[in-house]
């Protein structure tokens, strides 16, 4: 559920998982109006619905209109998994924070513990993996945000999880980071966030959360920088799937051949 939503690839993705392991479901995207979001999500389960995603923009929202919550969830503020029970609990999970640590430390071997962390963003993006990435341990993780006190706000909600800090984006002057991460959706209007030059340690890598188009301006600016270690949000997206259908339907798939799969459909 999302607007918009005909990019999305996750029907194609939850296709690829429900043939791995031998599931019987239907997944469709649904485009929502953003006046209707609530009396839609409510109807869902009448028409057999079991489960469902969210994206933007309705994150926060789905999560408002739950009726239990999952601990990732409840700390970012927002879910992007559903689950609708036959007693008309609506179950909220959010899978971001899981799926970007599982690309990056699994599937890329980019460390988060004991590095030095830059989170660009300060949105829901941003709220979803706060927590899964603090729990990695890094030495030091810097919100940075164009409104510097949406970036203070969301460092003293995570504060008491790890060393997290905020800056606004010229005072990243001088700084260096071993991981810059951005959580924005500038890039799919071909924006990108002010980031100063040389903000990258040698061996750094950057990381887009956006799949696609939308993370050339980011990883074009990396690229400039000389940061050899770029990736968008492909395999993010493919795990962040994997652990809601987990979810639902209580076997993980193998999310190498499906992230494979999308990348050469790119």
């Amino acid at each position: 559920m999302g607007n918009p939503i005909a990019h999305s690839r996750s029907p194609f993705i939850h296709k690829m998982f429900a043939g791995q392991t031998g599931q019987l479901m239907d997944y469709q995207a649904m485009l929502v109006d953003p006046t209707q979001f609530k009396q839609v999500l409510i109807n869902l389960p009448s028409h057999g619905v079991r489960g469902a995603n969210i994206t933007l923009p309705f994150k926060e929202e789905a999560y408002k209109h739950a009726t239990t919550t999952g601990q990732a969830a409840t700390l970012a503020g927002a879910a992007n998994t559903l689950s609708f029970s036959d007693n008309g609990e609506i179950r909220a999970d959010n899978t971001d924070g899981k799926g970007l640590v599982q690309d990056l430390t699994h599937n890329l071997n980019i460390p988060i513990s004991a590095s030095r962390v830059l989170l660009v963003g300060a949105g829901g993006g941003a709220r979803g993996v706060l927590g899964p990435l603090l729990d990695q341990g890094p030495e030091q993780l810097v919100i940075a945000n164009r409104t510097e006190e949406r970036a203070q706000q969301l460092a003293l909600a995570f504060v008491k999880l790890g060393p997290v800090q905020f800056r606004s984006f010229d005072a990243l002057k001088g700084m260096q980071f071993d991981l810059i991460i951005n959580a924005t959706s500038a890039g799919l209007s071909g924006l990108r966030a002010p980031l100063p030059d040389g903000i990258v340690s040698p061996s750094g890598a950057c990381y887009d959360m956006i799949y696609g188009p939308g993370a050339e301006p980011f990883l074009n600016w990396a690229a400039q920088q000389g940061v050899n270690n770029r990736a968008d949000g492909t395999g993010m997206l493919v795990e962040q799937a994997a652990e809601s259908f987990t979810i639902w339907r209580g076997t993980r798939p193998d999310t190498r051949p499906v992230i494979n799969a999308l990348k050469r459909q790119t």
